[in-house]
């Protein structure tokens, strides 16, 4: 590049996507003079997915912006709770967020994932097409054009995950009512109707049943239940009150 020269600063919780040198105060970048803001800033490291509010000179503008010699931009993060308008908040994860996806159908928020890696393109295009927040640590999937909305998810952690997605999205909670392995909505189960899927033992230890109106899948209150109430009690108890 080799145009106008603009002095930009981000906000720090989008120091981690930049360069060291640019994540205290204001830094000098030359522009090509064409380019848009939104492009200058993904340039510079930021997915727009993670941009909050543009400032030009104290203005708002929006990434579509050309850049003009001399303006200073803030670039400031997401606004929390973060509200996603146009369509129902459901979500759409990648395959490295196999445990996230599984942890936000326990507490009912409805999370699309595919266990194999069907490629950025595919995933872009799902999410466009049933108008899911794609999930993701893949900075240059959130950077496609073709995605509805997007957000970074910046732990590697799954309780951390869970955390970040929910303080974000705020979604309502409703646990119990998803399917862990598909997705799909529960329904009381009559223990003679899904007899044939148990085994002996749990014929004899259990009475109270769900199953899966897409995948039939059975569930009910064994071994690794205690584990799974604390996960939603925990996120009732933090988040139960903001996502109601």
């Amino acid at each position: 590049m080799n145009g106008p020269e603009i002095h930009i600063s981000f906000a720090p919780d989008l120091g981690l996507f930049v360069a060291a040198p640019r994540r205290a105060g204001r830094s000098v970048v030359v522009t090509d003079g064409a380019s848009t803001l939104g492009h200058v800033v993904e340039s510079l490291g930021v997915p727009l997915t993670e941009a909050g509010l543009l400032l030009v000179d104290g203005r708002p503008v929006t990434p579509a912006h050309i850049p003009a010699a001399g303006e200073h931009v803030q670039v400031l993060g997401i606004e929390r709770p973060q509200p996603v308008p146009g369509a129902p908040l459901r979500f759409l994860l990648d395959v490295h967020l196999g445990t996230l996806a599984r942890r936000l159908r326990l507490l009912g928020v409805d999370a699309a994932y595919e266990s194999e890696d069907i490629g950025d393109a595919a995933l872009a295009t799902w999410s466009a097409k049933e108008r899911r927040v794609m999930l993701s640590r893949d900075r240059g999937l959130l950077r496609r054009r073709e995605l509805w909305a997007g957000a970074y998810v910046y732990s590697d952690r799954p309780d951390d995950q869970l955390r970040d997605v929910l303080e974000r999205f705020a979604p309502p909670l409703a646990p119990w009512t998803r399917c862990t392995a598909c997705n799909g909505p529960l329904t009381d189960a009559d223990k003679d109707a899904v007899r044939g899927q148990l085994e002996q033992g749990t014929q004899r230890t259990y009475d109270v049943f769900a199953q899966c109106t897409e995948c039939d899948r059975v569930y009910w209150r064994g071994a690794h239940h205690a584990r799974l109430e604390a996960i939603v009690e925990d996120a009732l108890r933090e988040f139960g009150d903001a996502a109601a």
